[in-house]
């Protein structure tokens, strides 16, 4: 009876490597040439980056050590900048306000975009004309924007002061009160960033399959059961990302309030950017601004390491 030889787990062949060792080291004929060729590709993209971006930011960062005017050679003061905004109540102030801003913002525009996209997502008539009205505020940029906002809520001129005076109700001090001075930036940002957040959550609509709502509709559920048991959950990694999205942009919101409302009246709206903006341009103290946008930077490089984090483990609805 001839000898077998019995392969067992783990056991080597005569060869000396195993069959998936083998497999791993084979090498496409070409893979070296292509490899070269797409970082050749990506290099430019790189280099963009590495000098309007990185240079820049390690540029701000030993500014934030100086006290300087942004005249002459600087005096290095170490963390002194940093120190200063412990007990800094404008810095305090704008931060909250900065907060504020985005507590309100963010819910307001996620929530106004859901409910677009799930109407456009359905049987909605003239449903291109509605998305295009919707998606319109993003072709124009923020400056435009807070100009269609001056033109709405001038307390002088503004359109809906003329409406209320039509109607014979008070005029509302839109820029002279700190909290109507306060709406009108979070109403005209409400406003620009809903058609985005739409677009997204109506990309994430389309992805969902239509055998899922049957089979709710099957087991008898209504259509606000089918929305919140089947809708909501499957959009977690879509609402996710644009939590962190919109929290990032909120944080460096910058236009819309400087040319509505100018971080007035005595400071009510002004935010961190606006903040770092009067202390490098106005006062001329850039080593305390550069001192504010590096916490700034901070502040958004939580949230967008916080995304790749939980990226690898949202995209998947448990």
């Amino acid at each position: 009876m001839a000898d077998t030889a019995v392969a067992r787990p783990g056991t080597v062949s005569r060869s000396g490597r195993s069959g998936s060792g083998e497999r791993m080291r084979t090498r496409r004929p070409g893979a070296r040439r292509e490899a070269l060729a797409a970082y050749g590709f990506i290099a430019p993209n790189y280099l963009l980056l590495l000098v309007f971006v990185l240079v820049p930011l390690v540029g701000a960062f030993f500014v934030s050590l100086q006290r300087t005017d942004g005249f002459g050679a600087g005096e290095f003061t170490g963390l002194d900048n940093y120190a200063r905004l412990a007990g800094d109540p404008l810095f305090w102030r704008a931060l909250g306000n900065t907060v504020l801003f985005t507590v309100l913002v963010t819910p307001l525009s996620m929530i106004l975009g859901l409910v677009a996209a799930t109407l456009l997502n359905s049987a909605l008539p003239a449903r291109p004309l509605w998305r295009s009205l919707l998606i319109l505020p993003m072709a124009v940029s923020g400056v435009a924007t807070a100009l269609i906002g001056v033109l709405v809520f001038d307390q002088n001129s503004g359109i809906l002061n003329r409406l209320l005076s039509a109607v014979g109700l008070s005029p509302i001090t839109w820029q002279s009160d700190a909290l109507p001075a306060f709406a009108t930036i979070v109403l005209a940002t409400v406003w620009w960033r809903t058609g985005f957040n739409m677009l997204i959550y109506l990309a994430g609509l389309q992805g969902i399959g239509p055998d899922l709502y049957e089979a709710a509709t099957l087991d008898g559920a209504n259509r606000l059961q089918r929305f919140r048991h089947v809708t909501v959950p499957l959009l977690g990694p879509t609402s996710f990302f644009l939590v962190v999205l919109n929290v990032i942009f909120s944080f460096q919101v910058f236009d819309i309030v400087f040319v509505l409302t100018g971080g007035g009246p005595g400071g009510a709206t002004s935010v961190l950017v606006t903040y770092a903006y009067e202390t490098g341009f106005v006062t001329r103290d850039q080593g305390y601004a550069a001192a504010i946008g590096m916490v700034l930077f901070v502040f958004a490089l939580v949230f967008a390491a916080a995304q790749y984090r939980a990226s690898g483990t949202k995209d998947v609805v448990e």
